[in-house]
C-alpha cells in the first residue's frame, strides 16, 4: 500500500453529475469518475480472486470430529456467492470501495481448531455465531470497547502468529515438510520432504512457485498471488501429462471436460446455531468463539482505516464515513460466510489494489462482485488447482502477515514476552487459540507483577481467566472429580 493518502491530494472534486448513479455512490463528488471505479473493481477482484482456490482447499482439505470432508465444488461456489453478495451490499450500503470475501486466518481457524472438535454444521455454526455478536458488539458501541481493552502489540502479535500457521500449513500440505513418524524414535517432530529430501513433481512445482511468488512480490506485481497460482497450475497441468505423478494430493491437475458448470449451492443453509454447545464444553465453544471474534475483529477495523485513508475518505478527525454501517454490513458477512459454510467472510486489504487504480466509492464493488459472480459458474476450471500450486500463497500471506512484527516493542519485556509466547505457540501447538491464550496470560501474568495491575482492562482479565480455565481444564476436571 502507498503512503496514506489525505482529502486534499484527491483530485479536485467535479460538480455533482446529472446521473442518479452518479450522486447514489458520489462519484463526481469524490473527485472520480466511472472508468476510475470500473477499472478499481476489476483491479480489486484479480487481486483478491486467489480466495475462491485458496478457501475450498483450506476448508476441503480438513475433517470434522466425524472424519467428514466438504465438497470442493460445493465449497467453491459457496465461497464465490457470499464474496459476490457482501461485496455488492458494502458497496451499496456503505460506499466504500471495499470488497469481501472469506478471511485467510479465519478459515484456517475454522479448518483447523473448531472442525475437529466438531462437525461442520456445528463450526459454521459458530461462525454465524461470531458474526451475530460482531454485530451486536457494533450496534452496542461495544466493538470500540473491546479494541481499547486488547494492547495493540498483542493485536499485532496474533496477525504475525496466524501468519506463521498458515505459513507453516502451506509447507506441510504442499509436502515440503513432513511428519517424522513416532515409530522412529526421534526427537525431531518434522523433516524435509518425506524422507529428509525433497523428491518429486509436485514438490518441484511447490518449489518453483514459492521463488515465482516472492519474486514478483518483490517486483510488487500487482495480482502476484494469482499470478503464481494460474502460472503454476499451467505447469502442474503439463508435468502430469507428460509424466506419471502418483499423487498430488487431493486435487490432480487436468485439464477439466467442462469449463464452465452450473453453481452447486448444497452447502448453503448447513449450519447449526447450538450444536457446538452440546458436544464440547461451553468454556471452549465459548473460547473458540472469543478466538473467531479476534482473528476478524481487528483485521477488520485496521482494514477500513487503511484503505478509507488511502482512497483520501477520512474526515477532520480522522475517522471513517459511516463506520457504524461498514462494521455492521462486515459482521453480516461473518454470518453469510457460515451460513454458506464458505468460512468467516471480512474484508480485503487487497481493496488497496482497486483503489490504486482511482476507486473512491462502493460503485467498484459493483464490478467487483459481479465478477465474483461471474465465476460461480467457472467451478471446473477452479478447482484444477493442485495444493501444490496453491500453497505458496499460503506461504506468500505468511510473510505479508509477519510484517506487522517490526511494529512490536522487542526492548519492553511486558510486551515482549507476551508477543513472542502469541507468536510461537500458535504454530508450534497447532493452534491459533493457544497461542492467544499463551499471550493473553503472559501479559496479565507479567504487569501483574511489575505493579501494573491496574493497568490491565476487566475485559482482558475475565478473558484471560477463561483461557486459564481452558488451558488447565483437565487438572480441573480431576480436582472436581468429573474425570
Amino acid at each position: 500500500m502507498s503512503e496514506t493518502q489525505k482529502v486534499t491530494d484527491l483530485p479536485s472534486a467535479a460538480p455533482p453529475g446529472g446521473n442518479g448513479v452518479d450522486r447514489f455512490f458520489e462519484i463526481s463528488a469524490r473527485g472520480s469518475t466511472f472508468g476510475r471505479e470500473i477499472r478499481g473493481g476489476f483491479a480489486t477482484f484479480f487481486t483478491m480472486a486467489y480466495i475462491l482456490v485458496l478457501n475450498p482447499i483450506i476448508l476441503g482439505s480438513a475433517k470434522d470430529k466425524f472424519g467428514h470432508q466438504l465438497d470442493h465444488v460445493q465449497l467453491t461456489t459457496a465461497t464465490a456467492l457470499v464474496a459476490a453478495v457482501m461485496t455488492v451490499i458494502m458497496g451499496v450500503g456503505g460506499n466504500l470501495p471495499l470488497a469481501l470475501a472469506a478471511g485467510l486466518g479465519l478459515n484456517a481457524v475454522v479448518a483447523f481448531q473448531i472442525a475437529p472438535l466438531m462437525s461442520w454444521d456445528d463450526a459454521m455454526g459458530l461462525v454465524v455465531l461470531e458474526g451475530l455478536l460482531i454485530c451486536v458488539l457494533v450496534v452496542t458501541g461495544l466493538r470500540e470497547a473491546v479494541m481499547r481493552a486488547i494492547p495493540q502489540p498483542l493485536k499485532q502479535a496474533i496477525s504475525v502468529g496466524i501468519g506463521l500457521f498458515i505459513a507453516f500449513i502451506g509447507f506441510v500440505d504442499a509436502g515440503f515438510v513432513s511428519r517424522i513418524p513416532d515409530v522412529a524414535s526421534t526427537t525431531v517432530p518434522v523433516q524435509l520432504g518425506g524422507t529428509g529430501t525433497l523428491s518429486g513433481w509436485p514438490v518441484l512445482v511447490f518449489c518453483l512457485g514459492v521463488l515465482l511468488t516472492i519474486g514478483l512480490l518483490a517486483r510488487r506485481v500487482k495480482g502476484a498471488i494469482l499470478i503464481s497460482i494460474v502460472t503454476m497450475t499451467t505447469v502442474a497441468i503439463v508435468i502430469n501429462s507428460v509424466a506419471d505423478v502418483k499423487n498430488w494430493g487431493l486435487t490432480v491437475p487436468k485439464v477439466p471436460d467442462d469449463v464452465v458448470a452450473s453453481p452447486d449451492f448444497g452447502l448453503l443453509g448447513h449450519f447449526s446455531l447450538f450444536g457446538a454447545f452440546g458436544r464440547t464444553g461451553a468454556i471452549t465453544v465459548v473460547l473458540l468463539v472469543f478466538t473467531l471474534v479476534l482473528s476478524d475483529f481487528f483485521d477488520t477495523m485496521g482494514t477500513v482505516v487503511g484503505i478509507s485513508a488511502e482512497a483520501g475518505l477520512l474526515d477532520e478527525e480522522g475517522k471513517v464515513p459511516d463506520l457504524g454501517r461498514v462494521l455492521l454490513i462486515d459482521g453480516a458477512a461473518a454470518v453469510a460466510g457460515g451460513a454458506a459454510s464458505a468460512s468467516s467472510a471480512t474484508s480485503y486489504i487487497e481493496s488497496a489494489a482497486g483503489v490504486g487504480e482511482g476507486s473512491r466509492t462502493g460503485f467498484s464493488n459493483l464490478v467487483t462482485g459481479g465478477l465474483f459472480a461471474f465465476a460461480l459458474f467457472l467451478t471446473p476450471l477452479l478447482t484444477i488447482v493442485p495444493m501444490q500450486a496453491a500453497a505458496p500463497a499460503l506461504v506468500a500471506v505468511g510473510f505479508l502477515m509477519m510484517t506487522q512484527v517490526k511494529h512490536i516493542d522487542w526492548d519492553r519485556y511486558e510486551i515482549a514476552i507476551p508477543a513472542f509466547l502469541t507468536i510461537a505457540v500458535m504454530p508450534f501447538t497447532y493452534s491459533i487459540t493457544n497461542g492467544i491464550g499463551a499471550g493473553f496470560l503472559a501479559y496479565v501474568l507479567i504487569k501483574a507483577v511489575l505493579g501494573k495491575a491496574k493497568e490491565i482492562h476487566w475485559l482482558l482479565w475475565a478473558t484471560s481467566a477463561l483461557f486459564l480455565v481452558y488451558l488447565a481444564i483437565d487438572p480441573i476436571e480431576q480436582i472436581l472429580g468429573v474425570k
